[in-house]
């Protein structure tokens, strides 16, 4: 499952599937994602210093994807410093981070119907906030009351430590079973463990 190459897992009884695809840079998948008008082209996003990423998940043959910029530690503090505890983070770089969900399904205990939202979250020591929104077409920043006015629910994600450090912000999916997966915002040497649950199998 941490391969940047597809894989298709046999799941609950062998009667499912679940595809998982990352794409370390700029891909054919990330080029799908949305950039903020007067922020260059698609080729410009992989050029930026917090490139444009992606990652998607096939779930008995539903897609969901998540679009976001990953920005590098290059020595800094990240947790606790650049990316202070107690305070709204886009999650990301550079645009909001985004969802987008072909089926329904609950993010971090948040029902959600097919479609696209943003997200951001609130670092903790212990048990990371994660904020579901209905504005997905934005700049990451500020998330002042503009934002949060179009909040649609907040659920709490677990918090771990990585095996080795993470120089470059990246999400990726992680199979549990037939109906859940689990979306993982890895930097520096912490996890974040979303968990998401396909409702309609």
């Amino acid at each position: 499952m941490r391969s940047a190459n597809p894989h298709v897992l046999p799941l609950a009884g062998g009667l499912l599937g679940l595809a998982l695809f990352a794409q370390p840079g700029l891909s054919q998948d990330a080029s799908a994602c949305w950039i903020q008008p007067g922020q260059g082209t698609k080729a410009d996003a992989a050029a930026r210093p917090s490139p444009l990423d992606s990652a998607s998940v096939r779930i008995d043959g539903a897609e969901m994807k998540v679009c976001y910029g990953a920005p590098s530690a290059r020595g800094r503090q990240i947790m606790g410093a650049l990316v202070p505890y107690d305070l709204p983070w886009r999650a990301g770089a550079d645009e909001a981070t985004t969802l987008r969900l072909s089926f329904p399904a609950q993010v971090a205990g948040v029902r959600l119907e097919p479609g696209a939202y943003s997200l951001y979250v609130v670092p903790r020591a212990e048990g990371w906030r994660v904020v579901l929104n209905a504005t997905v077409e934005r700049w990451g920043v500020p998330i002042a009351t503009a934002v949060t006015e179009t909040d649609i629910g907040a659920g709490t994600a677990g918090v771990e430590s990585t095996e080795q450090p993470v120089e470059r912000l990246r999400y990726r999916f992680d199979a549990v079973d037939g109906a859940n997966v689990d979306l993982l915002l890895e930097w520096e040497r912490t996890r974040v463990r979303i968990p998401i649950r396909r409702l309609d199998l």
